[in-house]
């Protein structure tokens, strides 16, 4: 069963896009309109094509057929800075200059503003200030990258993405290395920046039920291919999650955000019931 929606609106589009490395084809054929103004958070089992669509999107691929459009123009033939200015993207494990500090790494992503004639502003300083004030990284400034641990770095990569300042941002595992608490906060602070500046926002996420919980558009994929599309509570059913995860399970309501909660089965559970009945 596939559950579809078409978003209306849609600045950056998946048309017939094909995808691979080398010799290996990953996403097929796959039509996908990212709604303007929403949280689209992609789920799937392990190499479904998550990441692989999210390097495609973000011009890091190039199709093997179909297209990327943002703003109905094929995304390759864009000029690079052109791009950069409209579309940030934090990649799954970004690797920092050595010996760069927190705000040189944070102050790279106000580099698609700049050119012959423009320098560095007091915009770029309260761009930069803004982002690391929201991260809570400020108190981190002038430490060297590859000093912070795995969820202070993830938070300063994560600032990067926003000093940029572009109206879309992808995020490839936004909450990796970050724990419980942390991951909450990050996934609030993306929502906030949605709610307030509009950002149309696009996430890679293995959680289910976090994407469920913030996610606008739900996108599920399987083999590389769109299995089920749409708001959380109509992608996420048992039947779905059964067919994407191989996962035998039930869909209750999450008691806080009453948004779909999935509530794995299992062998163990799944013979236990079999010999209760």
């Amino acid at each position: 069963m596939t559950a579809t929606t078409t978003p209306v609106g849609s600045r950056l589009v998946a048309a017939g896009l094909s995808l691979g490395y080398d010799d290996r084809p990953v996403v097929h054929d796959l039509d996908l309109h990212v709604p303007d103004g929403r949280v689209t958070v992609i789920v799937g089992a392990n190499a479904c094509g998550k990441s692989t669509l999210l390097r495609g999107l973000a011009r890091l691929l190039r199709p093997r057929s179909g297209a990327v459009l943002l703003d109905g123009e094929a995304i390759h033939r864009q000029p690079t800075k052109q791009v950069a200015r409209t579309l940030g993207l934090l990649p799954q494990n970004p690797v920092a200059p050595e010996g760069v500090t927190v705000v040189d790494l944070v102050g790279r992503g106000r580099h698609p503003h700049h050119g012959a004639f423009r320098r560095w502003t007091t915009e770029d300083d309260a761009a930069v200030a803004e982002a690391l004030t929201l991260t809570d990284t400020l108190d981190l400034a002038d430490r060297v990258v590859d000093e912070l641990s795995g969820g202070q770095r993830q938070r300063v990569w994560i600032a990067m993405a926003l000093a940029q300042g572009t109206d879309l941002l992808l995020l490839d595992e936004p909450t990796t290395y970050l724990d419980v608490a942390h991951q909450v906060e990050m996934l609030d602070l993306l929502a906030e920046l949605n709610a307030r500046r509009g950002t149309t926002i696009v996430m890679v996420l293995h959680d289910l039920n976090l994407s469920a919980r913030y996610a606008d558009h739900l996108v599920a994929l399987r083999g590389g291919r769109v299995a089920a599309e749409g708001a959380p509570r109509d992608v996420v059913t048992e039947e779905v999650v059964r067919e994407v995860f191989g996962l035998d399970n039930r869909v209750i309501e999450d008691p806080v955000s009453h948004t779909p909660l999935v509530v794995p089965v299992g062998r163990r559970h799944s013979r236990r019931h079999q010999e209760d009945r």
